[in-house]
């Protein structure tokens, strides 16, 4: 699991006391987006900004996203009373990340399995935990679109 979207986004409400699922589905939906922040950073650097500036614009929006989102799960994580998994140390990333193509596919799979991950979450939240949860779902699912994805009936499924 790992990724997500390139809209701005404003902060979930603060749930109340979440079941042990949804702190455990927060945690993984936190887990995924350290490592989208990680791997967007680093397409981020082999894209250029000159040469292909529509694409280094998607993936700078989409890094700024996804940090925004793994602050707001942070806050989220810590309002259920649990104390938020730390980022790893390290991401494993393709060996090659020379192309534009390359990019995108990345990209693209950053974004489909954060659909995949914010899935889970709205499977296992209630309340404005599971909106937020769906709207950060449908954002990775357009954002999949703009690297390249095809729409889907039930993204992230």
């Amino acid at each position: 699991m790992s990724d997500t979207t390139s809209t701005p986004t404003s902060s979930p409400a603060t749930p109340g006391a979440v079941p042990d699922s949804a702190t455990e589905a927060l945690q993984a939906t936190l887990a995924a987006e350290h490592a989208a922040v990680f791997v967007y950073a680093a397409l981020g650097g082999q894209a250029s900004q000159s040469a292909q500036p529509g694409l280094y614009g998607r993936i700078t929006a989409a890094y700024r996203l996804h940090r925004t989102r793994r602050d707001e799960l942070i806050g989220l994580v810590r309002a259920a009373g649990g104390e938020p998994v730390a980022a790893e140390p390290g991401y494993q990333l393709p060996a090659d990340l020379g192309t534009p193509a390359a990019l995108t596919a990345r990209a693209l799979r950053l974004e489909q399995d954060a659909a995949s991950t914010y899935a889970y979450l709205v499977a296992s939240s209630t309340g404005a935990t599971r909106a937020w949860a769906v709207t950060a779902l449908l954002d990775a699912a357009v954002r999949g679109l703009g690297f390249g994805g095809r729409p889907e009936t039930f993204p992230g499924l």
